[in-house]
């Protein structure tokens, strides 16, 4: 791409009611789709396997222990993320809601957005 400069990349282009529908979307699609079966992933994952006196299949064990856990964190993290995101979504164009926001949303507004989201509570039972 060669030298380019990132500093200015001018005003950025919402349409604010698509917005508004995207993050609805995105939402009601995480909890009708994607939470109910999370947390029957979750709930079958929580289960102990045996204690082993072969070592060989007691470190298959130990790394599928771990391999659950990373699963479990991702599955939590995807649905917070998705939260986090659907909300941003929302409060940018509850924030420019009325105004020209093709023209007045900056990049640091949208950043904003996305850090004042903070942690968000657990959308399903039983989940990591």
């Amino acid at each position: 791409m060669g030298n380019v400069d990132y500093t200015d990349f001018g005003a950025i282009e919402a349409d604010i009611n698509a917005m508004e529908q995207f993050a609805a979307k995105l939402k009601q699609d995480i909890e009708l789709n994607y939470a109910p079966y999370a947390d029957a992933v979750s709930t079958t994952m929580i289960k102990q396997l045996p204690d082993t006196p072969f070592y060989e299949l007691h470190l298959f064990l130990y790394r599928h222990d771990q391999v659950q856990i990373a699963t479990q964190m991702n599955v939590a993290g995807y649905t917070d993320g998705t939260y986090k995101f659907a909300s941003a979504a929302s409060g940018i164009s509850e924030q420019y809601r009325g105004s020209d926001a093709f023209s007045r949303a900056k990049v640091a507004d949208v950043e904003a957005q996305f850090e004042s989201t903070g942690e968000t509570s657990e959308p399903f039972p039983g989940g990591a």
